[in-house]
């Protein structure tokens, strides 16, 4: 427990110091504009099917994701779990409405093409996708967890990229997303560990094994990639932007994309750590008990026959 605490603790601090770099301050505010000019190239070549794959992440959208992790809880019997699941879609899709409203981005002269914008951060999509990707990670049998937790922090990835390459959102505002999912998910952890049956087992064999190793493999590599790349431009940034070579402006951007891509599979390989401690087997809900407390007669084995 004092582990998910401490991760919940972890992910608002960090959400905190990147609100306040990116939004609140010039060298930030910089960073992020680089990569918004340096996207053009990829933006003038996947226009159409990046708004369009944008544009099918919507409020109906967050409702399917809803259903689909339902379904998945209920139908393994799993009540808590299927709360606390929609918990950390709702609440982080919630969570990151509010904190857009409330954050107030002032103008510092770096970006006067988004003057009027306003803020931008958390980003909604990356948030929804982030949402669904650890959600039906958790919902899922052990088994199945890995290859589709890889599919999962994979989509969240895209999707980040995606709103940063067709001008939508910034680096830092896909970043944030995945530190609000990930919060949830820490909060959402805490209380399943809390309200675990009696009969609760933990089993060594359910631990991630390779996905989590790849999860964490690649994400430490794409931030560390990225990170230094984003250094080495922030180093010869100019003031204003776009008097910045067009080499530099798309290097900083592709340092970007691998932060975001990096952030999302980072953010996964936390929840594989402790999934087979959140989500522990429970045998006192294979079998139900029938009538009288004696169990179905279809899990009663028959004798064998001798002779």
């Amino acid at each position: 427990m004092a582990w998910l605490g401490t991760l919940w603790l972890v992910n608002v601090v960090l959400f905190g110091a990147v609100a306040w770099v990116s939004v609140r301050t010039i060298r930030g505010q910089m960073l992020d504009t680089v990569a918004l000019y340096g996207n053009s190239f990829l933006r003038r070549t996947l226009d159409q099917p990046l708004d369009a794959a944008l544009g099918a992440i919507s409020t109906a959208s967050v409702g399917l994701i809803l259903v689909v992790i339902l379904v998945v809880a209920l139908a393994r019997r799993r009540f808590t779990l299927a709360v606390m699941s929609a918990a950390i879609v709702v609440g982080a899709s919630a969570t990151t409405y509010v904190l857009k409203q409330v954050i107030d981005r002032p103008y510092l002269g770096v970006d006067p093409d988004r003057a009027y914008a306003g803020n931008s951060l958390p980003s909604g999509h990356a948030t929804a996708a982030a949402a669904f990707a650890i959600g039906l990670t958790l919902v899922l049998p052990p088994r199945a967890r890995g290859v589709v937790s890889l599919i999962g922090a994979t989509y969240a990835a895209v999707v980040g990229v995606a709103t940063l390459a067709s001008g939508w959102h910034r680096p830092s505002d896909v970043v944030a997303a995945y530190l609000v999912v990930g919060g949830w998910a820490a909060a959402a952890g805490l209380v399943l560990v809390l309200t675990q049956r009696p009969t609760a087992v933990v089993v060594r064999r359910d631990r991630a094994g390779w996905s989590l190793v790849t999860s964490a493999a690649l994400g430490t590599g794409l931030v560390a990639m990225g990170l230094t790349v984003v250094l080495f431009v922030a180093e010869r940034m100019t003031d204003p932007v776009e008097w910045m070579a067009p080499a530099m402006l798309r290097l900083g951007y592709v340092g970007s994309v691998l932060v975001v891509a990096g952030a999302a599979y980072l953010m996964m390989a936390v929840v594989l750590f402790s999934v087979h401690r959140v989500v522990p087997r429970d045998p006192g809900r294979a079998a139900p008990a029938g009538p009288g407390g004696w169990p179905p007669l279809s899990v009663i084995r028959p004798p064998e026959a001798t002779g």
